[in-house]
């Protein structure tokens, strides 16, 4: 199976390693999901995130309660405000994960060789010797010799505050283990994860369903991270919930991989979803370390092929704690970029760590260094073989605006879209430069009121690759005269212009419907 790896653009001067990196209006074409906590939740903190390059919060409904997330997300819309840099909207599900409960929160330490007893019983308190759970269906999945990993919730991996359990016996509804390593539980959630084992807990739980229609829905959220996705039919079933609801009837699904048992079922997965994450932190312990990197590249390629954003997790972890990222973590970002990555997801780098920001411009100076490196003469090549022919009417037009673009030098490509859909197919093919999104509203009615349709569209772009979308002027409508498209296109122009990445004698090419007919122009800019 090709795994979709990309050579570097060959040759690399050794003097433009150590150039410094250009500042411009996109930090990078790939994009930052940054998960908002305690550390990144006021105004002032997501002001500097967005300007540092985030473009999707991430509201982690495995902790914190909905008030909680309603306060966050109050001081993001603030911060949008005051910085006229748009941010998408991610609700993560909690999904099938296993918990320890420690109520009283005290540190709890474990020895190495020593025992320790899981239990349903949630009446018990949490110590050394015992571990309340929440799934009374441990011991009936567990055998002698199974190992179970426990970590503090969205654990870095350090040992001192991560366990290796092995089961020696099952007992009833308990499971006695063995420690592996000696370390201290510090907090109240750590998650428990049992490898390469069926949980018979549900993908979207009951308080799931009651978080996404009621803070989901009120909130009108562009995209739902479906965790622990394990099948097809996880993702149907999401969303068919969500098209009872009818304002986030739009909003897209992202299917996020965590065990063997959702890589087993990806193709179909990725057929019904609208987006992947690859969750690698739960992933690296449900796998063999050294078949992480294959899963990871097979996996995107995939993605890449399908045109559906791919979402990485995990990449710089020190970053908690750290205001360098080790020099492992930064060739593991570049080589995301490479491998064809839409989206680097943050997770406690953000929500707890020490330096939000810092990590946020680190990972998208990083990605930028990788893209300019990123060979597109062969992923256009790859793509256009797979995609076969005849092609579809949109994608021959979409492969045709990325060659034209490419072949005369183009500075941008403007897509006229009111569904989106055109300019996702145009980022599929992985233009070197950005795509400006114009997204038409579209006049719809539910026969109780008219509203206009685009803004979920637009929002949606800001986790695709290269896709930086601007939403149009409602009087215009999505199809019509060449005089209403070329003063549509006067505004984007503009747009560009003034965020620096248009300058006089450019060439710009531009994607659009008129009438029945697609078409495809090159315009070059005057004075």
């Amino acid at each position: 199976m090709p795994t979709g790896h990309l050579l570097l653009e060959e040759p690399i001067r050794m003097a433009s390693i150590l150039e410094p990196s250009k500042a411009s209006f996109f930090p990078a074409m790939t994009k930052i999901v940054g998960t908002l906590g305690p550390k990144s939740r006021s105004v002032e903190a997501i002001s500097s995130c967005l300007k540092a390059g985030m473009s999707v919060a991430r509201f982690d409904f495995s902790w914190g309660d909905p008030e909680y997330h309603q306060e966050t997300l109050e001081n993001l819309r603030v911060a949008i405000k005051g910085t006229k840099k748009l941010c998408a909207v991610m609700l993560d599900t909690v999904g099938a994960e296993m918990q320890v409960v420690n109520k009283s929160e005290k540190a709890i330490s474990l020895q190495a060789d020593g025992k320790v007893v899981l239990t349903p019983d949630q009446g018990q308190d949490a110590s050394s010797e015992i571990l309340p759970i929440n799934f009374d269906g441990l011991a009936k999945a567990m055998k002698k010799g199974d190992t179970i990993f426990i970590g503090q919730y969205l654990f870095t991996g350090s040992e001192t505050t991560s366990v290796w359990l092995e089961v020696s016996e099952v007992k009833g509804h308990d499971v006695v283990c063995i420690i592996k390593n000696s370390a201290t539980l510090a907090g109240s959630l750590f998650t428990l994860h049992a490898s390469q084992i069926h949980i018979d807990l549900p993908t979207l739980t009951e308080k799931d369903k009651e978080v996404i229609s009621t803070w989901g829905a009120k909130n009108k959220i562009d995209f739902l991270s479906l965790s622990y996705t394990r099948h097809a039919e996880d993702v149907r079933q999401a969303r068919e919930f969500l098209s009872k609801l009818g304002d986030i009837s739009q909003t897209q699904i992202f299917a996020k991989i965590e065990n063997v048992e959702g890589l087993t079922h990806f193709d179909e997965i990725l057929q019904e979803a609208d987006g992947i994450i690859l969750s690698r932190g739960n992933l690296g312990i449900d796998l063999p370390p050294e078949k992480v990197f294959l899963f990871q590249k097979s996996a995107l390629y995939k993605c890449n092929m399908a045109g559906k954003p791919a979402v990485l997790t995990r990449v710089v972890d020190s970053m908690t704690d750290n205001l360098r990222p080790t020099r492992a973590e930064a060739t593991d970002v570049a080589n995301a970029v490479l491998d064809g990555s839409d989206a680097i997801l943050l997770g406690a780098e953000t929500l707890r760590g020490l330096y939000p920001v810092e990590t946020i411009s680190t990972v998208g100076r990083i990605c930028s260094e990788a893209e300019k490196v990123f060979n597109q003469d062969l992923y256009f090549k790859k793509t256009v073989k797979f995609v076969g022919e005849p092609m579809t009417h949109l994608e021959s037009i979409a492969s045709s605006a990325v060659r034209a673009a490419i072949k005369v030098k183009a500075s941008i490509i403007i897509c006229f879209t009111s569904s989106g859909r055109a300019a996702r197919l145009i980022a599929k093919y992985r233009p070197t430069m950005p795509v400006l999104s114009v997204v038409i509203p579209r006049l719809k009615t539910n026969q109780l009121r008219w509203s206009f349709s685009g803004a979920f569209e637009a929002r949606q772009s800001l986790i695709v690759r290269g896709l930086f979308p601007m939403l149009a002027d409602p009087r215009h409508p999505a199809e019509s005269t060449s005089a209403t498209n070329e003063s549509i296109l006067k505004v984007a122009l503009d747009h560009g212009k003034a965020l620096g990445i248009i300058k006089s004698h450019d060439r710009v090419v531009v994607c659009q419907k008129l009438g029945d007919a697609s078409v495809v122009k090159i315009i070059e800019l005057e004075d």
